[in-house]
């Protein structure tokens, strides 16, 4: 089982360029779905303290809730690129 989770939003522009990096780099991970309503995210403000979206968490390196998809993308990149 992967310990990289994604919380997003179906046609979030920056949620897509979190997945095309995770693509990118080969790496599995789970998604998860948020609603488009923020007053209705509350999994994702118990995780990260905000609503917006995406929200990456990854056990493994001890991120529990990192938002901003430039800051994901840097991560991914340091983490686990080449």
């Amino acid at each position: 089982m992967s310990t990289l989770e994604l919380y997003e939003l179906q046609g979030c522009p920056f949620c897509a360029k979190v997945t095309s990096k995770l693509d990118e780099l080969g790496l599995d991970y789970e998604s998860h779905f948020v609603p488009r309503a923020h007053s209705e995210r509350t999994e994702v403000k118990e995780i990260s303290g905000q609503t917006g979206v995406p929200v990456l968490v990854d056990e493994e390196h001890g991120v529990e809730g990192m938002p901003e998809s430039d800051d994901i993308v840097e991560y991914l990149e340091k983490t686990y690129g080449a």
